[in-house]
C-alpha cells in the first residue's frame, strides 16, 4: 500500500471515529448537564428569569414529516423538557411567573439548522399555565427583551398542540381579572379543545364557554382553524363561530357575530367603538378581518337586529387608522318606533334608563332631558355612519315620518348633517354640531321647516282639523353645555316662524284670548273656520331667554299681538296676549 494511500485509509478511519464518538455521546450524554448553560442564555436573551426544574433529555429517531431520498434516513433530534419556568418582572403582582409549563415536546430538522433556519413540525405545551398582566401605567408582562440586531436565525413553526391548561388576565385599565381553563375535547371531531372563561371585567361579573381546534396549524395557512366562543359581560353577551384561515399572521377571520346587551354604548369598554345610548337590542351578522398592532381591520356585513322595538339592518367597516381609528357604514331601519330614538339624547323613561343603567338626571317636574353626552369618548374614534328610517312608527301626537341622517365624528367633534325628516306633511331639515373637544360642549343648530300642514302639525288637537294653511320658519342657534337641557338653557339665536294664506279655528281664537262668552256659544251651536291672512313671530335668543321681537296673528276676525318671553333654562313661558 502506497505512503498516500495509507494517509487517506486512516484519515478516513479517524474521522469516522470522531463520528462514532459524537455519535455515542450525543445518545449517552445527560442534557440534565446543559440545564444551567440553557437557562442562563435564555434568561439573558429574554430578559426574564428562564428555568428548566425537571428533566431535560434529547433523543434521536426518525421523524414522521415526509422527506424524500436520503433525508428520509436521517434522525431527527426530539427534545423533552419538563417543569419550565418563565419569571414575571419585579413590578408583577399577579403571580410568580408569567409561564409555567408541565412539559414541552418538539422536534427540529438537523439540515435546516446549516441554513439558520430552526424548523419545528410541532410544538407542544402540556399543562401550560400563564399570566398576562398589565399594570395602570401601561406596562405588561408579556413583552420580553429583544436583540440590539435582528437574528440572523429564522423560526419556522408549522404547528402549535395545546393540552390542559389555564390562561389567567389582570388588566388593571380594563379592570378585568379572567380566568380561562383550556381543556382536551377527545371525542369532538371539529373541535379538539375546549375552554371555560370567569372573572370581571370593567368592574362587571365576566363568564363564557367555547371550543376551537386541537391542533393550530401555523404553515399551511389555507387550513381553516375552526373557534366558537360565548362570553357574557355584565348584561352584555356576544357569540362567534367560524375559522381563522392564516393564523400565523393573525389574518383571515371569518365569523357569525351576534350580539345583545341592554344599550349599545356598553360596547365601549369592550371594543373601543363609540355607540349611542339605545333600548336593549340583538344583532347577528358577518364579521370578517385582520388583527394587527393597532387593532385590525374589520367588516361587519349584512347585519339585521332588533333596537327596542325596531329592526334595523346594514353594514358597518372599523379601520384602524392614524391618529384614530375610522368606523364608517350604512344603517336602515324598515319601521322605526320613534320612541327607541329617546336614549339618544337622554329623554327615555325612568324605566328604560333603568333598564341601561343611566342615572336619572331629568329633575322633577322638567321635561327637557339632562343627561350627559359621554364626551370623554369622543376623542377616541371618528365615524362616518348614515342613517335611514324608512317608516316611522309614532304616538299620534307627534306626526313625523322618514328619518335621514349622515353623522360624523372628527377628532372629537360630532354632527349630523344633514338630520332630515317629515313633519306634518312638509320637511324637516337641520344641521347640528356639537363641538366635544372641551370640557363644556359648544352646539351649532341649524333649522328649516318648510310646508308643514296646520291640520297634520296637531293631529290630536280637534279644533285644528279643518284648518288650512302651512308653517313654514327657521332656527340658528348657539349654545353651550353637555345635555339638551344644559344647551338649550344657555343658547343664543333667533327663531322665527310664518304662515300665510290660511283658515283657523274661531274657537281656537276665542280660547286662545281667554272670550269665555264666545268660547260657550261656539261649543253650543258649532265652530267655524276663520280666515288667517298672517301669523309671523320673531324671538330673540339670549341666554336660554327667548324674547319675543314681533308675534302677530291677523285674521278676519281679530289681530292678537303676543308680547313676553319663553324660559328655556327654567321651562316656564310668561306671555302676554
Amino acid at each position: 500500500m502506497s505512503r498516500s494511500r495509507k494517509i487517506w485509509t486512516w484519515s478516513g478511519l479517524g474521522l469516522l471515529a470522531v463520528l462514532v464518538i459524537a455519535v455515542a455521546l450525543l445518545l449517552t450524554f445527560d442534557w440534565n448537564r446543559a440545564k444551567p448553560w440553557l437557562n442562563s442564555r435564555v434568561s439573558a436573551a429574554t430578559g426574564r428569569v428562564f428555568t428548566i426544574n425537571g428533566n431535560l433529555s434529547l433523543t434521536w429517531e426518525k421523524e414522521s414529516v415526509p422527506e424524500s431520498g436520503w433525508r428520509s434516513w436521517l434522525p431527527w433530534p426530539h427534545l423533552i423538557a419538563q417543569e419550565i419556568t418563565i419569571g414575571n418582572p419585579e413590578w408583577a403582582k399577579a403571580a410568580a411567573n408569567t409561564v409555567e409549563l408541565k412539559q414541552v415536546a418538539f422536534s427540529v430538522n438537523p439540515l435546516a439548522l446549516l441554513d439558520k433556519r430552526i424548523v419545528i413540525p410541532s410544538l407542544r405545551f402540556d399543562s401550560p399555565s400563564v399570566t398576562l398582566e398589565r399594570a395602570k401605567d401601561g406596562k405588561n408582562n408579556w413583552y420580553f427583551k429583544s436583540g440590539e440586531s435582528p437574528s440572523e436565525w429564522k423560526l419556522e413553526l408549522q404547528q402549535l398542540v395545546l393540552t390542559k391548561g389555564n390562561v389567567r388576565i389582570v388588566d388593571a385599565i380594563k379592570r378585568a381579572d379572567i380566568m380561562a381553563v383550556v381543556d382536551t375535547l377527545p371525542q369532538d371531531a371539529v373541535y379538539g379543545v375546549g375552554w371555560t372563561m370567569s372573572g370581571t371585567f370593567n368592574g362587571q361579573k365576566l363568564t363564557g364557554d367555547g371550543k376551537a381546534g386541537a391542533v393550530l396549524s401555523l404553515q399551511t395557512q389555507s387550513a381553516p382553524y375552526p373557534i366558537e366562543a360565548s362570553v357574557r359581560i355584565g348584561k352584555t353577551s356576544g357569540s362567534v363561530k367560524g375559522t381563522l384561515t392564516k393564523p400565523r399572521d393573525l389574518a383571515a377571520l371569518d365569523m357569525q357575530l351576534k350580539l345583545a346587551g341592554a344599550s349599545m354604548a356598553h360596547l365601549y369598554p369592550l371594543t373601543g367603538l363609540v355607540l349611542p345610548e339605545t333600548p336593549p337590542y340583538s344583532t347577528n351578522g358577518h364579521l370578517v378581518g385582520t388583527l394587527n398592532a393597532k387593532g385590525g381591520d374589520w367588516l361587519y356585513e349584512k347585519f339585521s337586529g332588533k333596537v327596542g322595538a325596531s329592526d334595523i339592518g346594514g353594514t358597518l367597516e372599523y379601520q384602524s387608522k392614524e391618529p384614530r381609528p375610522l368606523l364608517k357604514g350604512t344603517v336602515t331601519s324598515k319601521v322605526l318606533q320613534f320612541d327607541d330614538l329617546a336614549p339618544l339624547i337622554g329623554a327615555d323613561s325612568t324605566a328604560s334608563k333603568a333598564k341601561r343603567d343611566a342615572v336619572e338626571a331629568t329633575p322633577s317636574g322638567k321635561v327637557l332631558p339632562a343627561e350627559p353626552f359621554k364626551t370623554e369618548r369622543w376623542s377616541s374614534i371618528d365615524a362616518d355612519v348614515k342613517f335611514t328610517g324608512q317608516r316611522i312608527i309614532r304616538d299620534k301626537d307627534l306626526p313625523i315620518d322618514n328619518l335621514s341622517t349622515n353623522l360624523r365624528l372628527q377628532d372629537g367633534v360630532l354632527s349630523l348633517k344633514p338630520l332630515n325628516f317629515g313633519v306634518a306633511g312638509g320637511t324637516f331639515n337641520s344641521d347640528i354640531t356639537l363641538d366635544g373637544r372641551n370640557k363644556i360642549i359648544k352646539a351649532q343648530l341649524k333649522i328649516a321647516a318648510r310646508h308643514l300642514k296646520l291640520k297634520q302639525l296637531f293631529p290630536a288637537f280637534q279644533p285644528m282639523q279643518a284648518s288650512l294653511g302651512e308653517v313654514n320658519g327657521d332656527a340658528s342657534l348657539s349654545a353651550t353645555g353637555n345635555s339638551i337641557a344644559s344647551m338649550l338653557g344657555s343658547s343664543n339665536g333667533e327663531v322665527k316662524a310664518l304662515i300665510n294664506d290660511g283658515t283657523i279655528s274661531k274657537l281656537l281664537l276665542e280660547q286662545i284670548g281667554l272670550n269665555i262668552g264666545n268660547v260657550v256659544l261656539s261649543k253650543i251651536f258649532g265652530d267655524k273656520q276663520v280666515k288667517l291672512h298672517c301669523l309671523a313671530s320673531d324671538f330673540a335668543v339670549t341666554n336660554g331667554l327667548m324674547q319675543a321681537r314681533s308675534f302677530v296673528v291677523d285674521t278676519d276676525e281679530a289681530i292678537l299681538t303676543l308680547t313676553g318671553q319663553i324660559n328655556l333654562a327654567q321651562e316656564q313661558l310668561a306671555l302676554t296676549i
